[in-house]
């Protein structure tokens, strides 16, 4: 790491997925924040029943599973081990965990470990909290109204206003996510746009889901929404390797960069799980008195199905569906 001004999306990328990055810490994701992988096993267990719907419409017995940015594989693993309670243990799964770190000790041996999604898949393919982490411009509209990039000094996350944005990402920004005038500031999404398409490109059928905090064009943040997270808590974003980066994902863009080739369709997490069987209902009293482990347990998932489907919260995650032809459809 240097003391040199960048832009936003070269600074995060060393910052992130260099030799000494965030990403190659041997704590992991997890060590820092918590997704909805983390919060519960219901989440493995609703991409479980997920999974089997795809292989039964594509009328198979054998699927593959990529998992995009598989953190230390904790999906997969909950996924894997989800399947006979949702009805799916004769399934042969073929897993793949997308990462650029170090596979990690002790890994179920089902799981090849992968820097790039396989071409020619079958099945699910499945990015949580991906596209967020993949690096962009970050631009600010000065007082004359012009968009300029904004440089980033590695060491302290001090900023300074670049050159003009020109090109490709100048279309991208009027087209997107126009200036809300001066001060305003933007993510150039391109970059995501460009990363889900190649995605998307390795299925040959079946269903890709992005899942993110996500924006759509009618309601852009107007400052942008670039931060950092350190051990459990939001911090001022600083691309030195030391905490995670993210902003919010313009997901309209994300589908539209796919194509005509996929039916697609966006849904909240909320809609997405209770579709997949999460509802968060609580168990019958009656039942406390008939069987009160089954009460406790019930009630205690009950508490995780309304964390992973709050609005406010999880919840309000969104969900981004691309069906290739003789793919699954959610529920």
């Amino acid at each position: 790491m240097t003391d040199q001004w960048r832009g936003w999306r070269e600074a995060a990328q060393a910052a992130l997925y260099g030799d000494e990055g965030f990403y190659r810490r041997p704590e992991g994701p997890a060590g820092h924040f918590r997704t909805s992988v983390h919060a519960s096993g219901l989440f493995a267990s609703a991409v479980a029943r997920l999974l089997a719907d795809v292989a039964r419409e594509l009328g198979t017995d054998a699927v593959d599973l990529v998992d995009l940015g598989a953190g230390r594989g904790e999906l997969l693993t909950g996924v894997l081990a989800a399947l006979p309670a949702v009805g799916a243990g004769g399934l042969a799964v073929r897993a793949y965990a997308v990462e650029i770190a170090d596979r990690p000790a002790g890994l179920d041996p089902r799981i090849v470990w992968c820097a790039e999604p396989p071409r020619g898949t079958r099945g699910l393919l499945f990015a949580n909290e991906w596209l967020d982490n993949v690096p962009t411009e970050v631009v600010e509209t000065d007082p004359e109204g012009v968009d300029r990039y904004v440089l980033v000094r590695t060491a302290d996350g001090e900023e300074r206003p670049g050159a003009p944005v020109t090109g490709a990402d100048a279309e991208w920004l009027r087209h997107w996510w126009p200036s809300a005038g001066p001060g305003s500031r933007a993510e150039i999404g391109r970059p995501r746009d460009e990363a889900w398409a190649r995605a998307v490109s390795t299925l040959t059928a079946g269903l890709a889901v992005a899942v993110d905090y996500a924006h759509v064009r009618e309601a852009r943040p107007p400052f942008g929404t670039l931060t950092g997270f350190r051990s459990g808590r939001e911090v001022r974003p600083v691309p030195d390797g030391s905490c995670d980066l993210t902003s919010h994902v313009a997901l309209d863009a994300c589908a539209e960069a796919v194509g005509d080739a996929t039916r697609r369709e966006v849904l909240t997490q909320r809609e997405a799980l209770h579709r997949l069987g999460i509802t968060g209902e609580r168990p019958s009293p009656a039942l406390a008195s008939t069987d009160p482990a089954g009460y406790v347990r019930a009630l205690a998932s009950a508490g995780e199905a309304a964390e992973l489907t709050a609005r406010g919260g999880l919840g309000d995650f969104c969900w981004l569906l691309h069906h290739k032809p003789g793919g699954g459809a959610v529920g």
